[in-house]
């Protein structure tokens, strides 16, 4: 789960509470919540915002979880080039869930299980937080290059040449439309 900086900050001015109103909900030991709460307002994450602030940022704002928060799934150190995997993952963004998951499903690229699983995770996250999945789309998709393994093939003449087995980290994230 994601804190949208916008939605959040929009549901603030809507709601007409103050920074101390909402730091006052947060009960996390060894921050300081009120630095949270603003940094969280102007999109600096910094502490992180876990799963209960946001929880309890809802709360305090009577409004769901899913109305200030994206739900995210991600499938690390897949063992394909982030190059492929961007072909899919630009494909999907910005669609509702029920088209993505089909053209994924009918795809004959091997990046589409990685994200496939992905999506699917994030989709799972936002059932597992009352959000309604009818009305999912994917709001962000993203791959990172994960680590590289340096492998060697041995040539003629004692030459060695290089063989980078590339990894990728593939993140998807749905919100409420």
């Amino acid at each position: 789960m994601i804190l949208n900086a916008q939605r959040f900050r929009e549901r603030v001015k809507a709601s007409g509470a103050g920074d101390s109103q909402l730091a006052s909900v947060l009960r996390r030991p060894g921050i300081n919540a009120l630095s949270a709460v603003r940094n969280w307002t102007k999109g600096n994450f910094k502490p992180a915002p876990r799963r209960e602030d946001i929880r309890a940022l809802a709360a305090a704002l009577n409004v769901g979880v899913g109305e200030i928060a994206d739900f995210d799934g991600t499938h690390k150190w897949a063992r394909i080039s982030p190059r492929k995997v961007r072909l899919l993952s630009d494909l999907i963004r910005g669609r509702d869930i029920d088209t993505a998951l089909t053209m994924l499903k009918f795809s004959r690229k091997r990046a589409a299980i990685f994200v496939r699983k992905a999506l699917e995770s994030a989709i799972a996250s936002a059932a597992d937080n009352d959000a309604d999945v009818t009305r999912l789309v994917v709001c962000e998709s993203r791959v990172d290059a994960g680590p590289t393994m340096k492998r060697f093939q041995p040539k003629d003449r004692g030459r060695a040449h290089p063989i980078m087995k590339r990894t990728s980290h593939v993140r998807v994230a749905v919100a409420e439309a």
